[in-house]
């Protein structure tokens, strides 16, 4: 190749590459103040709606985490939507998902139950549950610690007399883990005037049972005290692999994994009654039992093949005679009265 053919190929090179630049800098400098210039009064003018910013079953307690506002499009509004300006967010923290809603959703007025309204309480219930009322004291309930929707086990305290005349047995079991709870008192928020989450005790609990797991509480209070102890919202997870080495999660085949995190998070919500653990009087002090008192032996007997009790409360001397009265049998000594 000669050298005139080289420089033209160059200076071919040179001319589309100093073209290319030349329409580059032009589309975008052409293009940005057009982009600021149209999206400014559209963000100021969109109203802004309260959506949902993770999936919320029925009977979800509703906190601050749970809801959001976001830009939504004038053409798509809905009387029933909260709007950015008119509605308070503080005030529906505490309240009942009454229709499933899915994340980025807008959260409509129909679809919650507030704190207070008819129905809040059965539809802050989930499916085949149960509202309990247990009796607690500022000592046995956290000292107010506990609000609605938090999770708690709770502790059976008793003493065991057994037969014999020791010192009752002291022990106190966990009886039950991960219940939810629904209202304190006839509180189901705990919000204060101020939106701010009001520590104050009181003397009643209502949680979430199952039917069975209430007939147990129903036969614990006639047993003993209880009083609660609050969970960590780390616990879910652990008892979830618990129940997953155990083969309690049963997922279908086939099944897609929006179902299957639904099912996990059923199982990983539900109240246990299984696996209980408990401490004796001897775990807390050397002074203490650490079983039940042994009944005393009878001091007495049976004659061998009838049952008749024999009472031999001292040794005789000397030739007896046996008097049988009925299935009782009596030694009197000869000679004597």
């Amino acid at each position: 190749m000669d050298a005139k053919k080289i420089v033209l190929l160059v200076g071919a090179l040179i001319i589309a590459v100093t073209t290319a630049l030349l329409a580059r800098s032009m589309l975008s400098s052409s293009s940005a103040p057009q982009a600021s210039a149209s999206s400014m009064p559209v963000e100021a003018d969109q109203p802004h709606v309260l959506v949902a910013t993770k999936s919320l079953p029925v009977g979800t307690i509703l906190d601050a985490e749970s809801f959001r506002f976001q830009p939504w499009p004038k053409d798509l509004i809905e009387q029933a939507y909260y709007l950015k300006g008119q509605a308070d967010p503080v005030k529906l923290a505490g309240s009942v998902v009454r229709t499933a809603i899915s994340a980025g959703q807008p959260l409509t007025q129909g679809g919650l139950v507030k704190p207070g309204d008819r129905g809040f309480l059965a539809a802050a219930l989930g499916a085949g549950m149960r509202a309990v009322t247990v009796p607690v004291s500022a000592q046995s309930s956290v000292a107010g610690f506990v609000f609605p929707g938090d999770r708690i086990d709770l502790v059976l305290t008793q003493s065991v007399a057994g037969g014999g005349d020791g010192e009752a047995l002291k022990v106190s079991e966990t009886i039950l883990r991960n219940l939810r709870v629904l209202a304190t008192d006839q509180r189901m928020d705990a919000m204060g005037a101020d939106g701010k989450p009001e520590v104050r005790t009181y003397s009643n609990v209502t949680i979430e049972v199952t039917p069975k797991i209430a007939e147990k509480i129903a036969v614990a209070q006639t047993i003993g005290s209880l009083s609660m102890s609050l969970r960590s919202i780390a616990d879910t997870a652990s008892d979830l692999d618990a129940a997953i080495a155990g083969a309690d999660v049963d997922l279908p085949d086939g099944a897609s994994p929006n179902a299957e995190k639904a099912i996990i998070a059923k199982i990983a919500s539900r109240p246990v009654d299984r696996g209980s653990t408990y401490s004796t009087g001897a775990d807390v002090s050397r002074y203490q039992r650490s079983s039940v008192p042994a009944k005393a032996e009878n001091q007495g007997g049976q004659m061998a093949g009838t049952g008749a009790q024999i009472t031999a409360p001292v040794a005789v001397r000397g030739p007896v005679i046996r008097v049988a009265r009925g299935t009782s049998v009596t030694e009197v000594p000869v000679g004597g009265k």
